[in-house]
């Protein structure tokens, strides 16, 4: 394995992609919250008529929020190999452990979208479905997104492995604070170990998505990080 030392002096590419890392926290963190947003105004928790009524009623705004879910996977994706460039010279196979875990996150979450289109499918009632009526149709687009939704977990459970060695190499780096890198290895696993805990343990979800906190405090506090300070180099 590759490892390097204090006294290697910094690229000009890493200070580069380090401000795109940045940037794209930011950038799919908000792109993330507007996709959630949109799908929040048309899911009513546990009312299966209510919610497949919203999203014929709105099947534009139920579109763009799938669409913004797919822009937030490309932005992750360019993030990885970002976050490659900063951190190889580091461990360069850590970094490559850390962008494949981060791959299956994202293959999971772009995959997963091909549910809300099969719920929207069967909402829109097309002639293979003729012989089903209005409630099992809304049932089964309920079942649809109810599959959509357990299996973010699969993919936070991969995007909190894949965080917390990113972290770590952050740590070891010295190239932000330290007590920034902790942080974000304690968010990261608290993200891992709670999305393994719901897929076990699904009554954990009346606790919404407050676990979520601690890594929405830390992406963004590193996106703005290196934005405005970029990296620097280890004492």
């Amino acid at each position: 394995m590759t490892t390097a030392t204090s006294s290697n002096m910094l690229e000009p590419a890493q200070y580069t992609a380090a401000k795109l890392v940045g940037f794209l926290y930011i950038f799919t963190n908000a792109t993330a919250i507007v996709a959630f947003s949109a799908r929040g105004k048309l899911m009513v928790p546990h009312d299966a008529v209510q919610t497949a009524t919203r999203i014929a009623a709105s099947e534009r705004l139920f579109r763009i929020g799938i669409a913004t879910e797919l822009i937030t996977v490309v932005g992750v994706i360019i993030l990885l190999w970002a976050l490659y460039v900063v951190l190889k010279p580091i461990n360069k196979d850590v970094a490559l452990l850390g962008a494949f875990l981060r791959l299956a996150e994202n293959f999971v979450l772009a995959y997963i979208t091909v549910q809300e289109f099969a719920a929207l499918a069967v909402l829109k009632g097309t002639a293979s479905l003729q012989a089903f009526g209005a409630p099992q149709l809304q049932g089964l687009s309920d079942i649809f997104l109810r599959v959509y939704g357990d299996a973010f977990n699969i993919g936070f459970l991969f995007l909190g492995l894949g965080s917390a060695v990113f972290s770590y190499l952050w740590w070891k780096s010295r190239y932000i604070p330290r007590a920034l890198a902790a942080w974000g290895m304690f968010a990261s696993s608290v993200m891992a170990v709670m999305s393994l805990a719901l897929i076990v343990f699904p009554g954990v979800s009346v606790m919404g998505m407050t676990y979520m906190m601690p890594m929405g405090l830390y992406e963004f506090g590193l996106g703005f990080w290196l934005l405005i300070k970029g990296i620097q180099m280890p004492p």
